[in-house]
Order: C-alpha cells, then structure tokens, then sequence
C-alpha cells in the first residue's frame, strides 16, 4: 500500500512500550518500480492510538543528541507502508524542504527513543559534549589527541597512567581494546556516551555491562562464561565461538537485541526471546535450529559464503518474522520457501544471490503481498553454472583455514574456475589433437596458480598438497564421463596426471 503526502500513521515501539508516530512529507519515482517516501519523525508518543485532535497538533521531533543540533529525523524510505503503521490522518506537511538521505527502513520511534535517552544524561555531561573542540588539545596516556576525539585504542589504553585520564575525552564514544581489564569496565559503566565497545580481554571472564550507555558490542568471547548487557544495546556481535557455558542475560531475555555471529550458530544460554538474529560467512544453516532456538525472531539476516540452508520450510515458524535477508544462500527449492500467507507479520523480504528458479517461483508467489505494502527485492538469480563455479567450488573451503589468505584462497578458487571454463569448450565432436592441447595447457595454467602461490608464501601442505592433485584428477573423470563414448580418445587421464606431477613444485 502507498501512501498520499500528508499521511500521519502511528506504530507501537517495542522499545519505547507505547505508539510512535511520524508523516510521509513527500513521494519521489511514483511511476517507479520502487518508490520511496520522505517520512518524518514527529514529537509525539502515547499509549494509545491518537485520536484527530491529537493528530492536529503533532509537531516534528527536533533532535539534539550527539553531534545533532536541532535537526529533524527526516530520510527517503521504501514508499510501501509497513505492516503494523496505521493510518490515523492526513494533515498539511510539517517539514517543507528537499530530502538527501536514504535509509533502508521507516524505523520510527529510534530518534524518540535517542532523544529520550538523550535527557536523560546529566545536562554538565551533556553541555561539556556539545562544548568540546576540534582546536583544543589535550594529552592521554602520553598522546596529544583532540578534545573532541570519539574513538580510542590500546595505542591510548596501554599507555595510561591511569583510567581517568580518558575523562579528558568528553566526546568519547567507541573503544577498541584486546586488553580489557576490570577498571575500563567501570569507566565504561559510568560513561553515558559511550555507545561502541569492541572488547577482548584475557583476565576478565564475567563481563558486567548493565550499568553503561552502550549500543553496539562487538565480543571477542574466549573464555568469557557470564555476560550482562545493558537495557539500550542493540547489536551484540560475537567474533568467535564461545565456551558453551557462557550465560547472556539483558534484563528482556533478548527481545529487543540483535545478535550477530560469523560462521556459526554456537551454544550459549541465555536471550531466548532474542529479537534479532545476523548470521554472517555462512557455510550452512539449519533453519530447523534456528526456529527452534529463536522462536520468537522479528528479524533474520543470513549471509552465505556461499552458504547451502537446509529445513527451509522452517523458516514458517517464526510467526512473528518480520523481516527476512539472505544473500549467496543454496541449497532449498521453491516448494520449501515459505508462503507469504505462512509468514503474515513479513513487512520485508530481500533475497540476493539465490537459484534461479527459486527466485523466479518468489516473485510470483509474492507478487500480491508486495502489492499490499511487502517491501520485496529479489536480485541476482543464479544458473546452475554459476553454482558449479561458486557454491560447489572445491577451494572455498580454503578461505577461513588459519594458514591462508583471502587472498590465496581466491586465488585457488579461480583457479578451479578457468578449468571449468577449458572443461565445458570441449565436446564430443572436437578433433582429439585440439582437445589434448587445450587440457594440457588448462593442466599447465592450474599448476603454474599454485607453484606461484608456494614460492612467495609456502602454504601448501600435505592437505593441501592432496586437494589440488584430487580436484584435477575428479575434474578429468568428469569430463570422461560427460563425453560419453569419444571420451577415452579426447582425456588422456594418466598423461595429463603425469603432466601435473611433473610441472608442479610444491
């Protein structure tokens, strides 16, 4: 459903337990595929509908938070109304002036919500943020650093004298540190602005946050068994796998947090009614695990690497899914992905980098809820060759091994690649002397990638050393076979074996 300009809608903020409200001020591309809406935050909050009074004297919300003075929280948006908005009047616009910015949601009642938090800070704290300056200097742990600075290190922390030298930093917002200690946790918890914290610490193993002002903590979790997070964090990112007795407790059992974790869903206790779930690097996921896990997600955001799901169809499960991404994701046909009358609360459905057919049979299938107001994107269908040389490529499972680069593992994987490439130009019908020269200079060009690789790096191990004469060897059977009759005449197998072994220097 789009709006008309003027439109007031109000939603209930699970954040903020009461009904926010904000107002489409303009429509850009209209005649477009995908229109987008200037939508405007307004001052307003109850815990109820508001009524056509209420709505009359609505105002824009004026934020000062931060690095915000006075400005409006006023951005272009997907025009299609979200499930949940309702339409409650329509009004001459509040906020007359040309829109810049893009997000990726309406996401109403975030600005109320900084804003209120906002005040709640001492006003000292609040006028000594706002009062720093970019030409004044001041010296932490040995370093001249603006006053105004926002992000710190262990280049600073290491150095410190003592902790509260960083209170020269009024603007102090992020930390980094793969030293953490007991001390910078209590100036973390008595530092309000401090909203970004990516922690590593080899002598804290309970980690205590309840008291702090963070939004985002990315986690390094080694050896780390209890984790108490404060009420306003939004994102918790684990960089690792956890010892699966750690316990994570955010006083809400996780309903209003997203977890992110790379690789893998890990063990833990704690955040059953987690909110928000970011699997990223995925190999493989079990859409079983996780509705079984996180039963009462509003959104999923999977990132394959490429990855392969399995149990798709669990994906229905989660009845109060409003969200859902997957990009580079395999592995699940047309009839496992979920209905759109088996997913009602979706206001969002993006999926890129899917097979082919399957995106073919969810556009269709979706057509009518994406005409109802589902925000719908589904883009770049693969072909069955395009998994071939991705999803079942043989090195993909050199990048993330401790010893090897992203580098070299793209490298390796490229390799496989071009040998496809040779492979799929030769058919039955080819004059066997042609066929013979394109597989031994095809053998050559593989062989030449990885003794390049061994001379200016000495990566390749037994393991390795096994893959690579394996994957060639699995290749030339293939070929055979594909070739039905003709191919014993066209693959000469042990000469171009032979050919390998000489050529190769690892």
């Amino acid at each position: 459903m789009l709006p008309n300009v003027g439109d007031v809608y109000s939603v209930f903020s699970s954040e903020l337990q009461q009904y926010v409200a904000c107002q489409v001020t303009r429509i850009k591309d209209a005649s477009s595929s995908r229109p987008v809406a200037a939508v405007l935050e307004l001052d307003w909050t109850g815990d109820a509908l508001p009524d056509a009074a209420a709505v009359q004297a609505m105002r824009p919300l004026l934020c000062d938070y931060f690095f915000w003075n006075n400005r409006h929280d006023h951005c272009y948006a997907t025009a299609n109304v979200p499930p949940g908005h309702t339409l409650v009047g329509n009004i001459a616009p509040l906020v007359d002036v040309e829109v810049n910015s893009y997000r990726s949601g309406w996401n109403v009642g975030d600005s109320v919500l900084r804003q209120r938090n906002w005040e709640r800070i001492d006003p000292l704290r609040r006028q000594q943020f706002k009062a720093a300056s970019d030409e004044r200097e001041v010296t932490v742990g040995g370093q001249v650093l603006r006053q105004d600075a926002t992000k710190i290190d262990d280049s600073v922390l290491q150095a410190l004298g003592d902790i509260s030298e960083l209170e020269q930093l009024p603007c102090l917002m992020s930390i980094e540190t793969c030293e953490g200690t007991q001390a910078l946790i209590e100036f973390i918890q008595g530092n309000p602005f401090i909203n970004e914290l990516q922690w590593q610490s080899s002598t804290v193993h309970a980690l205590d946050f309840s008291g702090s002002g963070l939004s985002r903590l990315i986690l390094q979790p080694d050896g780390v068994t209890s984790l108490v997070l404060n009420k306003g964090l939004s994102l918790l990112a684990l960089r690792g796998a956890p010892s699966p007795a750690l316990r994570i407790d955010d006083g809400a059992d996780g309903r209003h947090l997203t977890l992110q974790c790379t690789q893998t869903l890990p063990p833990f206790h704690g955040i059953e009614q987690l909110g928000g779930l970011s699997l990223v690097s995925m190999k493989e996921v079990d859409l079983a695990q996780v509705a079984r896990r996180f039963p009462h997600l509003t959104a999923l955001r999977i990132w394959g690497k490429p990855g392969l799901a399995s149990h798709m169809a669990s994906l229905a499960q989660l009845s109060q899914l409003r969200m859902f991404t997957a990009y580079d994701l395999f592995g699940y046909t047309a009839e496992e992905f979920p209905s759109a009358t088996q997913l009602p609360q979706l206001s969002a459905l993006w999926l890129t980098s899917l097979p082919a057919d399957v995106a073919k049979a969810i556009k269709a299938g979706y057509k009518r809820a994406a005409a109802l107001g589902l925000d719908l994107s589904v883009t770049k269908a693969r072909k069955p060759e395009w998994l071939a040389d991705n999803l079942l490529n043989p090195f993909r499972d050199w990048d993330g091994r401790e010893h090897i680069s992203p580098a070299y593992a793209k490298k390796a994987a490229l390799a496989y690649k071009n040998m496809l490439a040779v492979t799929r130009g030769i058919d039955a019908a080819m004059d066997a002397t042609a066929a013979a020269a394109a597989l031994e200079a095809m053998v050559a060009a593989y062989v030449d990638v990885f003794n390049k690789i061994e001379q200016r790096a000495s990566i390749i191990e037994t393991v390795e050393r096994e893959e690579i004469y394996s994957v060639l060897a699995e290749l030339l059977v293939q070929l055979r076979q594909q070739l039905g009759g003709q191919g014993a005449a066209l693959v000469d197998e042990a000469a171009l074996l032979d050919l390998f072994d000489r050529l190769r220097e690892f």
